[in-house]
């Protein structure tokens, strides 16, 4: 999902020496060290949803996305050159989820790095990532103006848009979080590792090793507390106030459980 820490992650995993794509999206908001999302998987991904007349930034609450005859040819093509080119690689793109039943028949020997956090948390990023838009308009106003917005006007516009959108977000982060689960319902419980970026921070050696040993990825160890900045994660709000369809946070709630059952039982298994 959107705003997990798979910028963070997938920045490791090309550190320690994976082919993560030829030419990545850059920094931006809300990702000032860059996406690491391989552009020609990403750009696709855009093609698809605006097909289907959906955002292409994926922040959408419907899971049936459909591919055109070629749609389908071209992604099958930018698989078979990546297969030549290299014996190992792998790609990030939150927007992969919406497509996942097409990639498990496509890539039957796949692995899965799925990255988990919790839907509080992610729903705060994604409204903070769009309010500093909203922030940055009235900052550059006149010194006065600014003092205003700063001190008076900032903090009753946020809970608006708190308001505004919380609630359309966690259904995002619902339609991710059941697509992902349902894959892994269909995969081995050897194809794939459930991991957030707290568990990296302790156990990144452990996650190394299975990616190693285990997968058999040819890999160097590059300690993931130098590519973590903690200055970089912000404080969250408790979500709860601003959603009015009490189930979707029940459902969110259950949801969550079931991702952290994964993350715990299929940790670093044998």
């Amino acid at each position: 999902m959107h705003r997990s820490g798979t910028s963070l992650i997938t920045d490791w995993l090309g550190r320690c020496g994976l082919q993560i794509g030829e030419r990545l999206v850059g920094s931006g908001v809300g990702n000032i060290d860059g996406h690491f999302e391989d552009l020609e998987f990403l750009n696709l991904h855009e093609e698809i949803l605006n097909m289907n007349n959906l955002l292409p930034s994926g922040l959408v609450d419907k899971a049936n996305v459909e591919l055109s005859p070629y749609q389908l040819e071209k992604l099958k093509g930018i698989i078979k050159v990546k297969q030549q080119l290299y014996d190992q690689w792998g790609w990030k793109d939150p927007r992969t989820c919406l497509l996942l039943n097409t990639y498990t028949q496509l890539i039957p020997g796949a692995k899965y790095l799925v990255i988990a956090r919790d839907f509080n948390a992610v729903v705060n990023s994604l409204i903070k990532r769009q309010f500093v838009l909203v922030d940055e308009k009235y900052m550059a106003r006149d010194y006065f103006s600014r003092l205003v917005w700063k001190y008076i006007r900032r903090a009753r516009r946020e809970r608006v848009f708190y308001a505004q959108h919380a609630e359309s977000f966690l259904k995002v982060w619902i339609n991710y979080t059941e697509e992902i689960l349902a894959t892994l319902k269909k995969l081995s419980s050897d194809d794939f590792l459930v991991v957030n970026y707290d568990l990296l921070l302790e156990h990144d050696q452990s996650v190394f090793v299975l990616l190693t040993e285990k997968w058999k990825f040819a890999l160097n160890y590059y300690d993931f507390k130098r590519v973590y900045k903690s200055s970089l994660m912000h404080t969250t709000n408790d979500i709860e106030h601003f959603i009015s369809t009490k189930s979707l946070l029940i459902k969110a709630e259950y949801l969550q459980i079931c991702i952290n059952q994964y993350m715990r039982v299929n940790r670093f298994n044998n």
